[in-house]
């Protein structure tokens, strides 16, 4: 069994973490392999290879992201359209993402013996043209939009072609399952479980009386078309926090459900609930 780490060492106890993630494995007969660009912090570890994550990626069985949920989704993206698994390692905030926490893994030897789930996790796939090209990003979070000067918005949304809603807002976002306890959640959005199939759509901020997140079928096509009529505004949309893509008054982008699925595994099983229950029913200190 091959597994790759893909650590975070700007977060607290992260190098810690990951040095004893490599004893624990290397005693389980696991191959380890990690960067070249963290030489130095596993120089005395004769047992750890050194392999960039992208071609890690293609090799291994599974992946370790140690870290927050920020880490986790930088390394679902190298994942994405592979049959690697991927397991979270939490030593961030909330960790909403992983599997285990810093302090659980005397349970990874479990991922030798195959005792452990694994949850497919769906992904958004957004399409829009650039320069007369058409361009696909893919998020497992959300999808961001508000206006790039920060003055409120109009917009409109359709499913499968036909117009569900004319909106004024500081913005909108579109949400898997995974990212419904993210920004969506902090914009009023309800808390989904990670392997139901469904699309999110939560307004930020809107200027309206009644507003709720809907929740639109997994199979649905939607588009999101901006209608600001704001000279020199835009519409900024965000994918999972990156590539900003500006949409002028009349530009739009369309997003459906991803072609790819991200395997995330489970050690400890309902580690969701768990993480809801002890991080979000207390205060984050």
């Amino acid at each position: 069994m091959k597994a790759a780490l893909y650590p975070n060492f700007q977060k607290k106890n992260a190098l810690a973490c990951a040095r004893e993630v490599c004893d624990v494995l290397n005693d389980a007969g696991v191959e380890l392999t990690v960067s070249s660009k963290f030489r130095d912090d596993f120089a005395d570890k004769r047992f750890v290879q050194f392999e960039e994550i992208n071609e890690s990626a293609e090799t291994a069985d599974i992946v370790l992201a140690i870290g927050g949920d920020g880490t986790i989704l930088r390394c679902a993206k190298f994942l994405i359209g592979k049959e690697t698994k991927l397991l979270g390692i939490n030593t961030g905030t909330l960790g909403f993402m992983a599997g285990l926490e810093a302090d659980q893994l005397d349970k990874l030897p479990l991922l030798t013996t195959g005792d452990y789930e694994v949850s497919q996790r769906m992904t958004l796939d957004v399409t829009f043209r650039e320069n007369g090209r058409e361009v696909v990003y893919t998020a497992l979070n959300d999808v961001a939009a508000r206006s790039g000067s920060f003055h409120i918005s109009d917009f409109e949304v359709f499913s499968d072609g036909y117009l569900v809603g004319k909106h004024r807002a500081d913005g909108v976002l579109f949400s898997t399952p995974s990212g419904s306890t993210a920004y969506a959640l902090s914009a009023g959005g309800p808390v989904i479980e990670p392997d139901l199939k469904c699309i999110e759509m939560t307004l930020i901020c809107p200027h309206s009386l009644f507003s709720r997140a809907t929740l639109f079928s997994s199979h649905r096509r939607l588009k999101l078309l901006n209608t600001t009529a704001r000279e020199g505004d835009c519409l900024v949309v965000s994918v999972d926090g990156e590539q900003d893509i500006r949409l002028a008054e009349g530009e739009s982008i369309e997003i459906c459900r991803g072609r790819n699925n991200i395997n995330f595994v489970d050690l400890i099983g309902n580690s969701f609930h768990d993480s809801l229950c002890r991080k979000m029913c207390k205060p984050i200190k």
